[in-house]
């Protein structure tokens, strides 16, 4: 693995997200001296917080799979995920509602996924899941240590026997070709590929590799933070500062001094100088680029994952047909994908993600009061209506998605409205995100992998790229492995700890367990 060559004592961190602070994380467990620069008044990056009258309301991602990762930052540095944050995991992982009607309740707990399988579709298609899971825990497998968690130098890397596992499982197939293979029940293949939105790509064209990420959010289990998401960056940065980190809150990284092949200062907007012998940028891809003053040459442009508008409301009142993450799938599939990624047009018959965060922490909202968070996917700018056409078109598209939710059985939705916050590509790109999305390059085959935008920069030394926008990709549990993978580039994948960071305790994973979505129910 290359590495950064030279001193490396003293490493700047450009942006506090998740990936930047599993970086300081990593780096201070192996002896750096860290300083964050963060633009904004506090943690968290895309996993924000914005306080809506008495409401707490995440401005990012409401998902929490494969928490041991943020444990293994934590463990860089003697503390623990469960010291700094209260977990429970969601049973069910979430609620799928169909346009005929019909409801599944998403268990990662094997058996009891089964049962519901059984009870939905039969018996037929029980036994399907069981091979369907099986078959996604051998991708995992396969998958995750040589493709996933892993710095590439050269594509020549992906020759290796795990390659040939690979195809053997069928992951260079197509995702819903390879999930009809075990599911014949056309509601229960959007389940289990449903995921490949995340990645950009839509599942008639997306590799069946994708499915990992069905593995995380099907198998491997879901969970949520007490505080809500925004606990995890700010559990993350106050271990960071423990162990020694400085942070520079509001403080804009504005360029960076070069001096043979090396950078050798990050000067901030207020026209501060901070020296250093190595930089991470974890900020927006573009933004990266823009302070290196030139982005790499590919032969074809970087393809941007679809958008969304993002409606958060606390209302007055909530809806027992809901669990705290419910899919409500409109009757189109393929059309949906095509207007999504290719047609530029906003989704005909939304399928839409609603998280109801209060359902596990009522502290968030006033007494009385509930969160509603509503996600309904849309093209990104590349493909779809600009940045600018969303000052019109995003209050409309507002009333016509709470008519939606009402027409679905939210009725008296509009009306329970207390608080709310709309978001649409035009804030999303106000905020830096090209083509207007939060999520970033698509998982394209041509940006997946060794093909992804590299972590490592051409014609500057010591700097080193984190976040969704290079290796490995977008999600929680990726960008986390993306600030490890950024860190080994400057340590060598040291994992020996700074004299100021306390002893290890042991390396346990102790969330708080709930016990079924009902008994939380606040309805």
């Amino acid at each position: 693995m290359r590495t950064v060559p030279g001193p490396t004592d003293h490493v700047v961190v450009v942006g506090a997200g998740l990936s930047g602070l599993a970086c300081a994380l990593h780096l201070l467990g192996a002896g750096r001296r860290v300083t964050v620069v963060e633009r904004d008044a506090g943690p968290g990056g895309r996993a924000g917080r914005v306080r809506l009258g008495d409401y707490e309301v995440d401005t990012g991602p409401t998902v929490l799979t494969m928490p041991h990762l943020a444990d293994e930052a934590f463990a860089a540095v003697g503390d623990s995920l469960a010291r700094r944050v209260e977990l429970t995991a969601l049973h069910p992982a979430y609620r799928a509602c169909f346009a005929d009607g019909t409801s599944l309740d998403v268990h990662t707990d094997g058996e009891a996924m089964e049962a519901e399988v059984e009870r939905f579709a039969g018996p037929a298609e029980a036994a399907g899941y069981r091979d369907l899971r099986d078959w996604l825990e051998r991708l995992y497998r396969a998958q995750m240590r040589r493709f996933i968690d892993t710095n590439f130098d050269s594509p020549f890397q992906l020759l290796h026997p795990d390659l040939a596992r690979l195809a053997a499982l069928g992951g260079f197939g197509r995702l819903d070709r390879r999930i009809a293979r075990f599911l014949a029940d056309p509601r229960l293949r959007r389940v289990f590929s449903f995921q490949a939105l995340y990645a950009g790509v839509a599942p008639a064209r997306a590799l069946a590799a994708y499915a990992v990420i069905a593995y995380m959010d099907t198998v491997a289990g879901v969970w949520f933070p007490k505080g809500g998401m925004h606990a995890l960056p700010r559990g993350m940065a106050d271990a960071a500062a423990d162990a020694g980190a400085e942070f520079r809150w509001s403080a804009e990284a504005a360029s960076l001094e070069r001096s043979a092949g090396r950078v050798r200062a990050v000067r901030l907007a207020s026209g501060e100088r901070i020296a250093c012998n190595a930089v991470v940028l974890s900020c927006e891809l573009s933004t990266a680029h823009r302070l290196l003053g030139r982005a790499p040459r590919r032969p074809v442009g970087l393809r941007h994952s679809p958008s969304a508008v993002v409606l958060h409301a606390g209302t007055d009142r909530t809806w027992p047909g809901l669990a705290h993450h419910t899919l409500s799938f409109g009757g189109a599939w393929e059309r949906t994908f095509d207007e999504l990624t290719r047609s530029g047009r906003l989704m005909s018959d939304p399928s839409l993600l609603i998280t109801r965060p209060t359902t596990h922490d009522p502290a968030l909202a006033p007494p009385g009061g509930h969160l509603h968070y509503v996600l309904a996917p849309c093209p990104n700018t590349d493909v779809g209506p600009s940045a600018d056409a969303w000052r019109d078109l995003g209050p409309r598209y507002r009333e016509s998605l709470v008519a939606e939710l009402e027409r679905r059985g939210l009725d008296g939705f509009a009306n329970s409205v207390q608080e709310e916050l709309l978001v649409t590509p035009l804030d999303w790109a106000a905020q830096g995100h090209a083509a207007g999305s939060p999520f970033s390059v698509s998982h394209t085959f041509a940006q997946t992998g060794p093909f992804r935008p590299r972590n490592l920069v051409r014609g500057a030394d010591n700097v080193v790229l984190a976040g969704c926008g290079t290796t490995p990709g977008v999600g929680v549990p990726t960008v986390l492995i993306s600030g490890k993978l950024a860190a080994a580039r400057i340590t060598g994948g040291a994992r020996h700890r700074s004299a100021r960071t306390r002893p290890a305790p042991p390396a346990a994973l102790v969330p708080t367990p709930s016990t079924t979505e009902d008994a939380h129910d606040p309805s």
